[in-house]
């Protein structure tokens, strides 16, 4: 007589184990490009970047349109062409998982047209070898140094530091921004 009251007390406890879990995790937008908020003066750009998600990801919409992404992934890369009318856009992006959870952006841009500028510090030459260092400064976001060709690791933000050893008459020094911005500079 005692093990149908046996059951019955061990039966919430088993029903317990086979609920189903919820999932809360909002998904994640990613902005890869452009660098730091801002756009060529073009006015024409690709905006870039993945959405993640810890079970699966199943519509990125940009501008309430819907943008191609392999859905049902935990990591979903995409890409959106479109352009600036006047000197600024907020582009406003949604992401939605499989469960419904929802994960808004609003993305402020602007129309970049000032070039990096590039000053250098210190140019030695020893020989055919040469030393260059200096600083790149932009309103927005310096996003590569290169000298003669070669990119140099270099910390993102308004104003980074630089070094490169060449050889040569000179160094050709570039820096781009991250609205694609660029600035040559010949250091003798």
């Amino acid at each position: 007589m005692l093990r149908p009251f046996l059951l019955l007390a061990v039966l919430p406890l088993l029903l317990i184990g086979c609920s189903r879990e919820v999932d809360q995790f909002k998904p994640h937008i990613i902005i890869t490009s452009p660098e730091g908020g801002a756009v060529s003066a073009n006015k024409s750009f690709t905006l870039k970047g993945y959405v993640l998600d810890d079970r699966a990801v199943a519509v990125l919409r940009v501008q309430g349109e819907k943008v191609p992404i392999k859905a049902g992934s935990k990591i979903a890369p995409f890409t959106y062409q479109t352009s600036v009318k006047g000197s600024a856009i907020t582009l406003s992006l949604v992401a939605l998982d499989n469960s419904g959870n929802k994960t808004t952006l609003d993305l402020p841009l602007k129309i970049d047209t000032a070039a990096p500028l590039i000053r250098v510090t210190n140019f030695e030459r020893d020989g055919k070898a040469i030393r260059v260092s200096g600083v790149v400064t932009d309103n927005t976001s310096v996003a590569q140094v290169s000298v003669d060709g070669s990119v140099i690791n270099t910390a993102p933000g308004t104003s980074t530091e630089f070094y490169a050893e060449t050889s040569g008459a000179y160094a050709d020094i570039q820096a781009k921004d991250g609205a694609g911005n660029v600035t040559n500079l010949r250091a003798r």
